[in-house]
């Protein structure tokens, strides 16, 4: 028998199934959605984690949050008289008391009436915060500088201004070197704090992207300068940073003892671990993976089912085509080879076609959810591999029933 090229062959292989297209379609809708939905899975997945550990970093992923809570007027009358509430001085103890703790931040929130300037006015919100805070948030300065100690000492009428504060206050974009009126208080504008852009303001019940409607400036000069009510606690929350990311587990069981004790047991505050949200998250997205690879799992499976269906079916209707060409001289593994080349096809059109639906399934998704998407090429590719292998393994059964059929038996059927 001639030799007979390779592209010949496969050639032929797709001829055979366009003869067919309604069923080779039917065939592929299960392996377009196994691969769409693993691809859709991996985009939405990976682009969440990435958006994940983008707005936790926010937070810092070595950082302890302490914040004070919030109460009615005699339940806090209660606590005054066992607690202080949250002070500087507990961020001080904690500093020097956690294992690993290198430096905090403290934040005081100005109850704020107005906001302007010689250009404009805006709703953003006052807060006096220490020279850490920027650094500690993960703040940038886009224009100016940040705050200093020196500015703390000297109870220096400075401030920081969020983007979004900068925009409506400044809109011609000259805010550093300006003025703003902060209640009855004017401050010198020496910084503006760049974009951070967040997709969302947030992250497993943990508010973000408040500083860009902010205007910051140094926490004794707002504790010196606006009035407070009698029983509110000192600061609102603060920071706490530890050398590595294996010391913050530890180190929250110690600052939440330390806290107890100074607070005589009196359970007014709370303490966020940005480190253990994120792991939170993760094991969500862990579970939602999960599922949608048992569903693409599924999916896989009928296209695979669907596949032995088709080959089956072909080998019945062309029983005098495999008798004539055995009768010709083509051997067994002959017969086996141009089966499995159109098993190769369909499953080589299914992942084609359905890493199409699956970036357009991802796209869609995040533009109707809202959620980011990323992409990665190894699980592309292990889907890709994966299709082709399940195509395969069930293309095998037809190819050798196919083989074995008898020539003579074969060119006698009707």
């Amino acid at each position: 028998m001639k030799p007979v090229s390779h592209l010949v062959l496969w050639r032929e292989a797709l001829d055979e199934l366009s003869r067919r297209k309604l069923r080779t379609g039917l065939t592929l809708l299960g392996l377009i959605f196994g691969i769409g939905a693993i691809v859709a899975m991996q985009a939405v997945g990976e682009g969440s984690r990435r958006e994940a550990l983008r707005l936790v970093q926010g937070l810092g992923l070595n950082n302890l949050i302490v914040e004070a809570g919030t109460f009615d007027a005699e339940s806090l009358r209660e606590q005054r008289a066992r607690s202080l509430g949250l002070t500087r001085a507990d961020a001080r103890a904690a500093l020097d008391v956690v294992p690993g703790a290198d430096r905090f931040a403290a934040e005081k929130r100005i109850k704020t009436h107005a906001v302007f300037s010689e250009s404009g006015s805006g709703d953003a919100q006052a807060s006096g915060v220490t020279p850490d805070y920027f650094e500690l948030s993960s703040l940038t300065v886009a224009q100016g500088r940040a705050l200093t100690a020196e500015d703390d000492t000297a109870l220096r009428a400075v401030a920081v201004l969020g983007h979004q504060a900068a925009r409506d206050l400044f809109p011609a974009g000259d805010a550093v070197g300006r003025h703003v009126k902060v209640n009855h208080v004017w401050f010198d504008v020496v910084g503006v704090l760049a974009d951070r852009d967040l997709s969302s303001d947030t992250f497993e019940g943990v508010q973000l992207g408040i500083e860009s409607n902010r205007v910051f400036v140094p926490l004794a000069s707002a504790l010196a300068r606006f009035r407070y009510q009698p029983l509110e606690d000192e600061i609102d929350r603060f920071w706490l940073r530890l050398g590595a990311p294996d010391l913050v587990a530890p180190g929250a069981k110690v600052a939440a003892a330390v806290l107890d004790q100074r607070h005589a047991g009196v359970d007014d505050y709370s303490l966020v671990v940005p480190a253990q949200l994120f792991s939170q998250h993760q094991q969500t997205q862990r579970i939602f993976r999960i599922v949608m690879a048992a569903i693409a799992a599924v999916s896989l499976l009928v296209g695979g089912i669907g596949i032995m269906n088709i080959m089956l079916a072909n080998v019945l209707e062309r029983r005098r085509e495999i008798g004539l060409l055995r009768a010709l001289g083509a051997r067994r593994r002959d017969i086996v080879a141009q089966f499995l080349r159109e098993t190769s096809v369909i499953c080589a059109l299914g992942a084609l076609l359905g890493l199409a639906f699956g970036g357009l399934l991802a796209y869609l998704i995040a533009t109707l959810a809202g959620w980011q998407v990323a992409w990665a090429p190894l699980p592309i590719l292990a889907a890709t591999a994966l299709c082709a292998l399940v195509g395969l393994a069930f293309g095998v059964y037809p190819a050798r029933q196919a083989a074995q059929l008898d020539p003579i038996a074969a060119l006698r059927s009707e």
